[in-house]
């Protein structure tokens, strides 16, 4: 087969997980995995979105709240939520969400710049629509 060995991957893959009833989504090559919740190390200064830390085998990982990220109603994290672990720049991160539905492939042409919708939603990528709505 001739060409450069590059395969351009044109359809954006989706972690699609939940919070309070919402679906969010990552994409796919930033989530490292998905693992149950467990405890959680406060971290004294930290800043408001970070709920403390969590010994990943070994590695010392920031728990972040996208509850209060989001401005959605508080609550304690409970034995059925989920820590999506990801890359978020440099650093990885877990995030606290109530469960992983799946992962979705994605049209990039569906896919709405969130200043389209409404201006200031600054930690939107964008906002798309599934076949269930």
């Amino acid at each position: 087969m001739a060409g450069s060995g590059r395969i351009t991957i044109t359809t954006p893959q989706l972690l699609i997980f939940t919070l309070d009833e919402q679906r969010y989504a990552l994409r796919l090559p930033a989530v490292e995995r998905v693992v149950r919740a467990a405890a959680i190390t406060p971290l004294p200064k930290a800043p408001d979105v970070v709920l403390g830390v969590l010994d990943l085998r070994g590695q010392v990982i920031p728990v972040i709240n996208l509850r209060r990220r989001f401005r959605l109603p508080e609550r304690e994290i409970r034995t059925q939520d989920q820590f999506v672990i990801a890359q978020a720049k440099l650093l990885t991160v877990a995030l606290v969400v109530d469960g992983v539905e799946c992962v979705l492939d994605a049209s990039v042409e569906e896919i709405v710049a969130p200043d389209d919708i409404l201006s200031g939603t600054g930690y939107l990528e964008g906002v798309t629509r599934t076949a269930d709505g």
